[in-house]
């Protein structure tokens, strides 16, 4: 990964000053959610040309699974309060741990944890698939705004091809596409599972994500693992087959030549494919990434032993990264650094080769095995060596962690130690220069003071389209500087009364800085 600059790697005290942030609530807390830690410059108090201190850049995820309400809600049925205060604690606990991104799962199987025409309210919210929320909210809207008031990215978590799972006990609703087009979803063991043979379900998932992309402020759009369904046991006991026999005859019919295991393959590339494509014509700077199972194929490298991905969940997930169709990559390397067989960094370095294009590689850490119930529990101090195994990787920038419940369980003081051991100095998502994000010049800042004294500094950009982030930069007369993201939407910042610098840039939806407005604190 690109170095962490120096001066972010220091360990030093927050600065005596605090923005204004509410304590918990269900509204957005005050436009300075994240007070980063305060780091001394070498600059000489009288000279203008004075500069803040350049920002870490890392990616710092955690996923925040709803199937089977294994993160959020805790549980179904949940009154619209609780559900709120319980998102509200999560992205705390996150934002307290320093991590910077939140993978929130929208669609575990073709149902929605938002507001949507295309596919019914989601069983693991309300306790029934179909039937909303009342009093009415749309948790994707919320979780969203919430995130972005604590410096936090949101992206929209997708499973494209699941209709239902084993922990689903209602009825499906009348909306969901399995009662509507029953021909398009199979029975598979425990699951129903949506054909990805069939065109029309690739149409219905683009369609489902395009709308989502549409219509809310996401950072990125994200993909799990599960494509083909895993192998599940027939009547019998041996391995079942996926039964997509008609549609595969369907297909050569239609003139295909492609062996039955390439076709599905072909299949699951087209909508990587697709969607990369299509989420970037409808909004340039969200994030397209998928997280596939951590082994392409065993032997790939040679000391890999383990399941295949290739050949099991017909995911070709080196061609997605080596084809560009990405804009983040995030294998899941859910083994340990020391297991030889999945050797942790040999994983990642192995994917860092593959990665041509220079996306970003953002690895999964199975970070809920640390205290897990388990024979053979990990120690926080695993997920610490894990990611300074990815910052030891030139190729890579950061990582993602399952789950969410290990932070706010805090097991073996996961949240406490990462804040303190692993992400103690901050960090800004690393920038995408591929997108095609409109530049953002210099804002215009204007101090001003109130009868008592206090200093708002008014924003307004300098373009016409809003930057995702403004990054708010105080130096105090001790020639210490804090730094401050704030959401692009907000115009009115609360500074500091012993600042004496003050410096604003614009951080567009590639997470590129502008050039930063500087000014003196006005007498």
């Amino acid at each position: 990964m690109k170095r962490m600059r120096s001066a972010w790697r220091a360990t030093v005290s927050f600065a005596a000053v605090m923005l204004a942030v509410r304590p918990l609530a269900t509204q957005s807390p005050a436009p300075s959610p994240l007070l980063l830690r305060a780091l001394p410059v070498a600059c000489l108090l009288a000279d203008p040309s004075c500069v803040p201190p350049s920002v870490g850049r890392e990616f710092r995820g955690v996923w925040v699974a709803s199937v089977d309400n294994i993160d959020w809600p805790s549980r179904r049925g949940l009154s619209t309060a609780a559900a709120k205060r319980e998102l509200i604690t999560l992205l705390e606990r996150a934002r307290a741990a320093g991590l910077n991104a939140v993978i929130f799962q929208v669609r575990p199987a073709g149902d929605a944890l938002y507001a949507s025409k295309l596919e019914p309210w989601s069983e693991y919210l309300t306790g029934r698939q179909g039937v909303a929320p009342k009093p009415a909210w749309d948790p994707l809207a919320f979780a969203v705004q919430e995130a972005h008031a604590r410096g936090l990215e949101l992206h929209a978590w997708f499973n494209p091809y699941r209709a239902r799972h084993p922990s689903a006990t209602g009825p499906l609703s009348s909306r969901h596409l399995t009662r509507r087009r029953p021909e398009l979803v199979k029975t598979y063991g425990t699951h129903l599972w949506m054909d990805p043979g069939e065109p029309a379900v690739r149409e219905h998932t683009v369609r489902v994500i395009l709308d989502v992309v549409t219509r809310y402020d996401i950072d990125g759009v994200h993909l799990d693992d599960y494509f083909y369904p895993y192998k599940e046991r027939g009547p019998g006991g041996g391995l079942a087959d996926f039964p997509d026999a008609r549609s595969y005859a369907r297909y050569l019919s239609s003139g295909g030549t492609l062996a039955r295991d390439d076709w599905r393959r072909d299949n699951v590339d087209q909508l990587v494919q697709e969607l990369y494509h299509r989420i970037h014509e409808t909004k340039p700077g969200v994030k397209f990434g998928v997280s596939p199972f951590g082994i392409w194929r065993p032997g790939f490298p040679d000391q890999i032993r383990g399941f295949d991905a290739y050949t099991e969940l017909y995911a070709d997930a080196r061609k997605w990264l080596r084809e560009g169709w990405v804009d983040y990559f995030a294998p899941q390397l859910y083994w340990p650094v020391a297991q030889q067989a999945q050797a942790y960094p040999v994983l990642l370095r192995w994917w860092a080769e593959q990665n041509v294009f220079g996306r970003h590689l953002w690895p999964g850490n199975h970070s809920n095995r640390v205290g897990e119930q388990s024979r053979t529990p990990w120690r926080t101090s695993e997920i610490v060596s894990q990611v300074a195994a990815t910052r030891a990787e030139a190729g890579a920038g950061g990582n993602i962690h399952f789950s969410a419940k290990v932070f706010l369980e805090n097991r073996d003081s996961i949240a406490t130690r990462m804040a303190r051991q692993s992400y103690g100095a901050p960090a800004l998502v690393p920038p995408s220069p591929w997108l095609a994000v409109a530049p953002q010049g210099a804002p215009r800042v204007v101090i001003r003071r109130d009868d008592g004294g206090a200093m708002t500094a008014r924003i307004t950009p300098s373009g016409s389209e809003l930057p995702r982030w403004w990054l708010v930069q105080v130096r105090l007369a001790s020639g210490v500087w804090s730094s401050t993201l704030v959401r692009g939407q907000d115009r009115d910042v609360p500074i500091a009364a012993a600042a004496d610098r003050i410096a604003v840039r614009a951080v567009d939806g590639a997470a590129i800085e502008g050039p930063a407005h500087v000014m003196r604190r006005p007498d």
